[in-house]
């Protein structure tokens, strides 16, 4: 695949893809054996990395799972009057306990993801806020009962095999064996704050905003991490990777089926999320393809010959606000505020 040009001259290469594949296999790891492991120096690795962040092509973020922690997540549908779709949009992306917003069905209508870490926060969302705003014309929310890709399962975004099966291999980091339920404590708040804003930020930045030794952040980090209590995200900027169009499916799935249809999904390089959901759509998924003619071809190709499939309902995404934590600078990825921890 030849390099991709994206605005404002960032230059996405075959180099530079690996490494974003390196980085969706093991978020966290180390220059020296992502280059290693790629066949240049350890420099390049830095350099580049430094490169995508810093045009807004990729960002590494530490995300708090909320099913971990006894909470759930959730998706929403907001229909607004068109005229107050940017404000609401905005106050959403402002919110930390909301992960992404998107803007679809020509701008009367807001999808997001909300994380709420307490279920007090997450019921004045949906049930005080949302529908007392006045641009809100109706709202659904949609519990998620089942993630298709585990979150720790690599996800190269539908642009080229740039390493092969025995680099995957090299690049997966160890899986604890013995991994327990992690409860979070205030004393986590500092360490979780940093890691939202910078998924990559070193054992040396995290424990000086922990006030503890290096080691003992790093045990934290990793028994944090083993629990599944957080995870990393990978968030790219898709339209500088040449891929145009975004979608939200919400895919009907006769009950028997649903487990099925939600794995094929889930292996096709153009879907970025699938899970199942509450609601008369059981399936929900996010796409992203190069253009619409290769969303058609996703729809009637791919998904028109799943058995099992009754409805599909496609809304096209007008514009991203926020990914998975990353705010969007138009199709960049925005450079992210310091965020504080709350007070103990």
């Amino acid at each position: 695949m030849p390099p991709i040009s994206a605005p404002k001259s960032a230059v996405v290469d075959l180099l530079d893809r690996q490494l974003i594949h390196s980085l969706q296999i093991d978020p966290r790891i180390s220059f020296s054996r992502a280059a290693e492991v790629l066949g240049v120096s350890e420099q390049t690795v830095a350099r580049r990395y430094r490169r995508l962040r810093g045009d807004g092509v990729v960002r590494v973020i530490g995300v708090v799972d909320p099913r971990r922690i006894g909470q759930s997540d959730w998706v929403i549908r907001v229909q607004v009057r068109p005229d107050g779709t940017a404000r609401l949009a905005a106050a959403l992306t402002r919110r930390d306990d909301v992960a992404w917003v998107s803007v679809s069905s020509g701008g009367s209508e807001i999808i997001g993801s909300v994380r709420s870490r307490t279920r007090e926060q997450r019921d004045d969302l949906l049930s005080q806020r949302l529908p007392r705003t006045a641009p809100v014309l109706g709202m659904a929310a949609y519990v998620i009962l089942h993630h298709f890709r585990a979150r720790s399962e690599p996800k190269l975004i539908n642009i080229g095999e740039v390493l092969s099966a025995q680099q995957v291999d090299a690049l997966r980091p160890a899986v604890s064996q013995d991994s327990e339920p992690a409860t979070l404590t205030a004393a986590d708040e500092p360490l979780l704050a940093v890691l939202a804003g910078d998924g990559r930020a070193s054992l040396a930045q995290l424990a000086r905003a922990c006030g503890q030794s290096e080691g003992r952040t790093a045990r934290r980090l990793a028994a944090l991490r083993d629990s599944g209590a957080l995870y990393f995200d990978v968030d790219l900027a898709t339209g500088l990777l040449g891929l145009g169009t975004a979608a939200h499916l919400w895919l009907t799935v006769v009950p028997h089926r649903l487990a099925a249809v939600g794995d094929q999904l889930a292996a096709l390089p153009e879907v970025e999320f699938i899970a199942a959901v509450t609601g008369a759509a059981n399936l929900f998924a996010s796409v992203v393809c190069r253009d619409l003619d290769a969303l058609y071809d996703l729809i009637t190709n791919d998904l028109g010959v799943i058995d099992g499939v009754v409805a599909l309902e496609v809304s096209p995404v007008s514009h991203r606000l926020k990914q998975s934590g990353a705010l969007m600078d138009g199709d960049r990825l925005a450079h992210p505020a310091p965020r504080r921890a709350p007070a103990r």
